[in-house]
């Protein structure tokens, strides 16, 4: 159930996400105009997503433990300002140096506006918390869409490509001052567990169902830890279809580039239909803790008869079930570690990000060497063992979130002798 008072506060935090989708592939998709401006080479714009990811994962878990504090405007406002900084920025930069300092602030702004936004959407919708965190991958991928659609426009007009910076830029500005103007919900609000009818720790305690020495109480050092793994291996795979699928329809299924760049494509669309199906499957019928292990197992069997089966149709469909099943999976891990520990929302945060940002520094080099000692089959060979690794993960924390979160059902029995 969402409330109409939080509405305008989640509009402008999903504007961000849109415009991030485009900040996500920006240096990428203007790979030979900044290797010219910047007298650099590919491997030089590489250096400069490198100098991002660093910048975002030395700030990640202090951002989050001071968001907790001090609140989550202030992270999301100054995250606004400093994409629109580098945004801004990097066109204009006279030398690669000061590139480089724009990124590493890219990235800082990229853990500000992670570890204030996500929290800040659970608290402003706790009925409805997995629904909120995954539209936010939803308005990535519109984003992400859109950029080629007007870098595109503006190659065909002659219109310098700096405006597909600026552009964004001014819209990041004006979306951080109308956030500064906005009231953000208390922070004191807890999610509901499971949102469909899950029974809280604290209302468990009051019928006499936990002692202080029960089990059943959350544990970091268990169902945490697990959650926080998931935290990498979900991204882990993410990365390698994003990267590696055009070169594996090319090398492994012998499809032509065109072909398998399509298969980027279907992904996509596979991941969209993912987003809102999730909004509405989770809001009745579904918890979040359920989805973190279905969609892995669906994963799983797609990456299994991409292998198995070598031809373009069967690329196609198992390009669009993997983008369907590993959309929101990141996002709903967030919310239910959000609902075993609902009191360090931010901190939690800059947790699974951290493991996140890992995951996007660790597996490139990785592939990389898996790819100059084998073949592509390879990659996708790791993201079967990545893959399984989650779906074990999950089922504990399944395990362990039906202990934590005993259902009415269960409850039931022992509040009816408590009152004999």
């Amino acid at each position: 159930m969402m409330k109409r008072s939080s509405i305008p506060v989640a509009t402008g935090l999903y504007v961000n996400y849109l415009l991030f989708g485009m900040f996500n592939i920006m240096l990428a998709s203007h790979m030979s105009f900044l290797t010219e401006h910047l007298h650099t080479d590919q491997a030089g714009i590489s250096l400069l997503v490198s100098a991002m990811g660093f910048g975002r994962l030395f700030t990640l878990y202090i951002s989050g433990v001071l968001s907790d504090r001090y609140g989550r405007k202030p992270f999301i406002v100054a995250a606004g300002l400093l994409m629109a900084v580098f945004l801004a920025g990097i066109p204009l930069s006279p030398t690669f140096e000061m590139a480089m300092v724009l990124a590493v602030l890219a990235g800082v702004a990229n853990s500000f506006l992670d570890s204030g936004t996500y929290p800040a959407l659970i608290e402003a919708f706790p009925q409805s918390s997995g629904s909120a965190t995954v539209l936010v991958r939803g308005f990535i991928s519109i984003g992400a869409a859109f950029l080629p659609l007007m870098i595109i426009f503006f190659m065909n007009h002659d219109i310098f490509y700096g405006f597909s910076f600026f552009i964004p830029a001014l819209i990041f500005a004006l979306n951080a001052i109308y956030l500064f103007r906005m009231k953000f919900p208390d922070m004191r609000v807890q999610p509901a567990k499971g949102q469909s009818g899950g029974t809280s720790v604290s209302s468990a305690k009051q019928t006499g169902n936990l002692k202080a020495n029960d089990p059943s109480k959350p544990r970091f050092w268990q169902e945490g830890v697990c959650l926080i793994l998931l935290g990498f291996t979900g991204p882990t795979l993410l990365y390698i279809v994003q990267l590696w699928l055009p070169t594996f329809g090319q090398q492994f299924i012998g499809i032509t580039e065109s072909e398998s760049l399509r298969l980027l494509v279907y992904y996509n669309m596979g991941s969209l239909v993912s987003v809102f199906v999730l909004v509405i499957v989770l809001r009745k019928w579904v918890k979040p803790v359920h989805i973190i292990l279905i969609y892995p197992c669906i994963s799983l069997l797609a990456f299994g008869a991409l292998l198995l089966f070598k031809s373009g149709a069967a690329a196609i469909i198992c390009a669009s079930v993997i983008g369907f099943s590993i959309s929101g999976v990141l996002q709903l891990t967030l919310t239910v570690m959000s609902e075993f520990f609902s009191q360090r929302k931010g901190q939690i945060t800059g947790f699974i990000y951290t493991a996140t940002s890992l995951s996007y520094t660790l597996i490139p080099v990785f592939t990389g060497f898996l790819l100059k000692h084998s073949q592509i089959s390879s990659v996708f060979m790791l993201a079967i063992i990545v893959n399984a690794l989650g779906i074990a993960l999950a089922v504990f924390v399944n395990f362990r979130y039906s202990a934590v979160f005993p259902t009415k059902r269960e409850l039931s029995p022992q509040i009816v002798l408590d009152t004999k």
